[in-house]
C-alpha cells in the first residue's frame, strides 16, 4: 500500500470517561474495566447512570475564562493540547497558519448550555438569556475556539453524522491531506450530552439500558444487551501528509489509510436490516486503502449494547471479513460517546496496532448466539495486526469505517 493512499498520524490527545490522556485512557480500556456508575444529575429522569468524565479543573488544563466554554468544547481543546503536544507541535508556532486545518464533529454541541439558557429565559424572561449562548453552544464552535486558541487559519469546520460524527472528521481530514488542501490537520469528535433533556429523550426511545446496575449496564454483543450508556469527552488526531512529517523528523505513530462512508436510506433511527449502509462504509474504507478484507486484522466495532445494532454489525463484518477476525468493542468501558465515539475508537483502534494487544468488550459475558463474530470477552489478547478497521453508525442512517494501519505497515 502507498503512502499516498494514507494519512500520517503523529499525535493523540483523549478525554474520555476512561480518564484524562492517553496514557489513563489505554490501561482502563485494555483492563475492561466499565466506567458507568449512577449520576446525582440525572436525578428524576428515567435512567440514571452515565459514563463521565473524572473530575478536572479547565483552568488548570490550560483553558482561559473556562466559564465562556460549554463543556463539549473544554473537551475538545483539553485533547487538542494533548495531541499537539504528543505531535512535537506548539500551538500557534506553524510555518504557515493557513495549512493548518481543524475538523471537530459533534452530535449535539452545546447541550448543557442550551438546556440552562433555556431554563432561564422560562424562569427570568428574555433578559435571563446569557449573550454567550450561542458563542457557547452551537455545534461548531468546540472547532471554532479550537482554531481561535492555536492560530490555525486553515479550513475549519464540524461534521455531525450524529453518532458517527468523529469518525466523519478523521476521514474528512484524510482526505483534505490527499487532495493537498493542508499539512496539517486536527480532527476528532467532542461531546457533552449527559444533561436531563438528552438522557430523558434517548430513555423515552428505549436506547438506554434500564439496568439498575452500572457494572452491567453496558454489555456489547451480550444475550441480555438492552441498551447503552451514555457517555461524554473528545479524541484529536494530529494528521499530516507523511511527507510533511518526515521533513520535520516527527514521529509516526500511525495511519488513517481508508475512509468510507454510506447512508442506509432506511430509517431515521434503525439500521438497515441487512446492514446494506454499513457493509457499504466498510467496504469502501478497505478498497480506498488499497487492501483487501483478508489484510484486516481486527475490529473496533460500533458494538453500541442494543439488540439491532450489535447482530446487524456482526453479520456484515462475518459476511465481508469472515469469522474469525478479532473483534471487540470499548463501549463496555466508556459508554457511548456519540458525537466523539469514532475519533476515541480511532485512538484506541491505534493503540491496539501500536501495543499488539486487543481490548476485551468488556460486559460481554454471555455472547449472543446469533452473533457469529469472534468478539474478544474477559481480558486483552495480544496479537500483532498491521491494518484494523473502526466503524461508527448514527442516527440517520449515516455510517463512517476507518481503517487504520500500523506504522510500518505503510
Amino acid at each position: 500500500m502507498s503512502a499516498s493512499f494514507s494519512a500520517a498520524i503523529t499525535g493523540v490527545g483523549i478525554i474520555s470517561p476512561a480518564g484524562i490522556g492517553c496514557g489513563e485512557n489505554w490501561k482502563t480500556v485494555v483492563a475492561g474495566k466499565p466506567t458507568a456508575a449512577v449520576d446525582a444529575s440525572l436525578d428524576g429522569c428515567p435512567c440514571m447512570i452515565s459514563c463521565r468524565v473524572p473530575p478536572f479543573d479547565p483552568a488548570d488544563l490550560g483553558i482561559r475564562n473556562p466559564w465562556q466554554w460549554d463543556r463539549f468544547s473544554q473537551f475538545a481543546f483539553i485533547a487538542v493540547m494533548e495531541a499537539l503536544a504528543d505531535a512535537g507541535l506548539k500551538a500557534r508556532d506553524w510555518n504557515d497558519a493557513s495549512r493548518v486545518g481543524v475538523v471537530i464533529g459533534t452530535g449535539a454541541g452545546g447541550t448543557e448550555t442550551f438546556e440552562e439558557q433555556y431554563r432561564n429565559l422560562a424562569r427570568h424572561g428574555s433578559e435571563g438569556v446569557s449573550p454567550l449562548s450561542l458563542p457557547m453552544a452551537l455545534l461548531n464552535m468546540a472547532a471554532g475556539q479550537v482554531a481561535i486558541e492555536i492560530g490555525a487559519r486553515g479550513p475549519c469546520f464540524t461534521p455531525v453524522t450524529a453518532c458517527a460524527s468523529g469518525a466523519t472528521a478523521i476521514g474528512l481530514a484524510r482526505e483534505m491531506i490527499r487532495n493537498g488542501q493542508v499539512d496539517i490537520v486536527v480532527a476528532g469528535g467532542a461531546e457533552a450530552p449527559i444533561t436531563p433533556f438528552y438522557v430523558s429523550a434517548f430513555a423515552r426511545m428505549k436506547a438506554l439500558s434500564p439496568n439498575p446496575d452500572p457494572a452491567t449496564a453496558s454489555r456489547p454483543f451480550d444475550e441480555s444487551r438492552n441498551g447503552f450508556v451514555i457517555g461524554e469527552g473528545a479524541a484529536i488526531l494530529v494528521m499530516e501528509a507523511a511527507s510533511h512529517a518526515k521533513a520535520r523528523g516527527a514521529r509516526i505513530r500511525g495511519f488513517v489509510s481508508g475512509y468510507g462512508a454510506s447512508a442506509d436510506a432506511h430509517h431515521v433511527t434503525s439500521p438497515h436490516p441487512q446492514g446494506e449502509g454499513a457493509r457499504l462504509s466498510m467496504d469502501s474504507a478497505i478498497k480506498s486503502a488499497n487492501l483487501a478484507p483478508s489484510d484486516i486484522g481486527y475490529v473496533n466495532a460500533h458494538g453500541t449494547s442494543t439488540q439491532a445494532n450489535d447482530f446487524i454489525e456482526s453479520s456484515v463484518i462475518c459476511g465481508l471479513l469472515g469469522e474469525n477476525v478479532p473483534v471487540s468493542s470499548t463501549k463496555g468501558v466508556t459508554g457511548h460517546l456519540l458525537g466523539a465515539a469514532g475519533a476515541a475508537e480511532a485512538a484506541f483502534t491505534l493503540f491496539s496496532l501500536e501495543a499488539g494487544m486487543l481490548p476485551p468488550t468488556a460486559g460481554l459475558t454471555e455472547q449472543d448466539a446469533r452473533v457469529a463474530a469472534k468478539v474478544l470477552a474477559g481480558r486483552a489478547v495480544g496479537m500483532e495486526a498491521l491494518h484494523a478497521i473502526s466503524n461508527s453508525f448514527g442516527f440517520g442512517g449515516q455510517n463512517a469505517s476507518l481503517v487504520i494501519s500500523k506504522a510500518g505497515a505503510v
